[in-house]
């Protein structure tokens, strides 16, 4: 095999023959500006105490994680359905599978273990202690 028709192999293979594939200025400062926004909005958010319900600014902020998280994994980490034949993406779901499953379980043994660990109350602390030894 000629060195060109290698590199030509090569670089069909890696996908360099692929325009979309490359990173471009635009598409970094397209992808710095979304995450300068998607982060001063949640800091806005609860610097002003706009929302007010502290259990829906979580949920609000949490919103804007995930669709930073997504913005970083396609302007920054070039991740689509087409690179690698597919295998980023299948990549992505197994890591994400894993984070659920490990965040539900520690959630899961948190809530157990503060359920059935309380500290008794002063009340039951009192009608448990032991009677003195008698002299």
């Amino acid at each position: 095999m000629s060195a060109s028709a290698q590199t030509a192999h090569h670089d069909a293979h890696h996908g360099h023959g692929d325009p979309e594939s490359h990173a471009t200025f635009r598409g970094y400062m397209t992808g710095f500006v979304l995450s300068v926004i998607l982060t001063a909005i949640p800091f806005w958010l609860v610097m002003a105490d706009v929302i007010g319900d502290s259990r829906t600014t979580g949920l609000v902020i949490m919103a804007f994680a995930v669709v930073q998280v997504v913005v970083h994994m396609i302007c920054f980490l070039h991740m689509n359905t087409k690179s690698e034949g597919g295998w980023n993406i299948l990549a992505l779901i197994f890591t994400l599978t894993l984070v659920v499953i490990t965040l539900i379980g520690s959630l899961w043994v948190m809530y157990h273990l503060n359920t059935n660990m309380m500290p008794m109350s002063h009340h039951d602390m009192h009608s448990h202690i032991p009677a003195a030894p008698a002299r």
